[in-house]
């Protein structure tokens, strides 16, 4: 629908400008009489097709966008209009993708636009949904900058949360690599030096050694073959993960594997919980909220199934029974939604409940990678161990003939 900019006299016979949507300008100027006695003049907004998208495709960090809440927060705290608070906000921004946006919002906002409309135009690409849509509904009901404070806490904690993670499985994939880098060594460089010692000296070799001998001549021969399939195998894997019945089956059964799957469904019931409490909190509807929350949590499967529920909620029914009988999150989360429904406080709810998830994340998560670190050290020792003594037992059968 097409957006008019207009200036007017109010019923205070107090000057007025904004922006109105309507289908041509004669419904517009009927709108905007409904307020103000006088309309003094109306222009269309360039749309959506008629603007300059930004170009680029570089996802904003979760770390930079709760740098840029808190800075909107502040500001308009403080009662600065919006279209100062942007030119200063830009200003102070380092990362050039965002400060080449806010630089093309400033002239939206600057001819009329409302901050959420230039974002979602001009940054739709690069920005979450959550946080547009959330914009939208704090500049409908007013609260604008309590709004850009919950976006500030709500990305902040995803940006820790996820960087906890990172950093626990770093030390682990380190661990994997090196185990990788050790044995190909071994096999490719080590194992034919040895070879040629035992053809030299004629000694009889243990089926052991034989078998690891060949197994070494078949990597040293066709190491581009193995490489060839790890990378077909790959590829096909990727190609099947972006189709919708690859990606649930993919998810559905992350969902089922020990331990790392307990840990997939908290961070699911995690985003789910902080997700819905922020959009609630910043006066989207019910049915809304949770549209846009299938669409950013991590697990699709969860995602979808989501989305799935969005018509029973239309109907009428509780999200709390939608979830229990539609969906594979916890159990205690849709216990703990329904207890929010049933008193009113589901946002509070919620809130709690992404609290209790996230220190459940993080410790699930130490405690698998806990786990896994010595397995992975005792599985490089075996593998290495069973190397070593298919080497020294030739030289152990010649020492006993000798």
């Amino acid at each position: 629908m097409p957006t008019y900019i207009y200036k007017a006299i109010s019923e205070d016979d107090m000057p007025v400008s904004g922006i109105v949507e309507a289908s041509d300008e004669f419904e517009a100027i009927d709108r905007i009489r409904a307020s103000c006695k006088i309309v003094e003049s109306i222009t269309k907004a360039p749309n959506k097709a008629d603007r300059q998208d930004i170009k680029l495709e570089t996802k904003i960090s979760y770390k930079t966008l709760s740098l840029l809440c808190s800075q909107f927060s502040i500001i308009l705290a403080a009662g600065i209009p919006i279209v100062r608070a942007t030119q200063l906000i830009q200003d102070q921004i380092s990362d050039k993708t965002l400060k080449k946006l806010l630089e093309q919002v400033e002239e939206d906002v600057s001819s009329g636009h409302r901050l959420s409309m230039s974002l979602e135009t001009r940054g739709g690409k690069i920005l979450p949904k959550t946080f547009i849509e959330s914009l939208k509904a704090g500049e409908e009901s007013g609260t604008l900058e309590k709004t850009f404070y919950r976006l500030e806490n709500y990305y902040d904690k995803s940006f820790k949360m996820k960087s906890k993670v990172r950093s626990a499985l770093m030390y682990p994939a380190f661990l994997a690599v090196l185990a990788v880098v050790v044995i190909a060594v071994i096999m490719v460089v080590t194992m034919p030096i040895f070879v040629n010692m035992f053809d030299s000296m004629g000694a009889d070799m243990p089926g052991l050694t034989v078998g690891l001998i060949k197994l070494s001549g078949l990597v040293y021969e066709f190491w581009w073959l193995i490489v060839l399939i790890f990378i077909i195998m790959t590829v096909v894997f990727r190609l099947y993960s972006t189709t919708q019945a690859g990606n649930l089956y993919l998810n559905r059964l992350y969902l089922k594997v020990p331990i790392l799957g307990k840990v997939s469904s908290m961070k699911g019931a995690s985003q789910f919980a902080n997700t819905m409490s922020t959009l609630l909190a910043a006066g989207l509807p019910l049915v809304e909220a949770v549209s846009i929350t299938g669409n950013v949590i991590d697990n699709h499967l969860l995602g979808t199934e989501l989305e799935e529920i969005v018509p029973l909620l239309e109907e009428g029914q509780r999200l709390g029974t939608c979830l229990k009988q539609n969906t594979s999150f916890l159990e205690l989360l849709f216990e703990m939604t329904a207890v929010g429904e049933e008193t009113g406080f589901i946002e509070e709810t919620l809130e709690t409940i992404g609290a209790y998830y996230d220190n459940e994340v993080e410790t699930a998560t130490k405690r698998a990678l806990d786990m896994l670190q010595p397995v992975i050290t005792v599985v490089l020792g075996i593998v290495i161990g069973v190397i070593v003594v298919a080497l020294y037992l030739p030289m152990f059968t010649m020492y006993a003939v000798m």
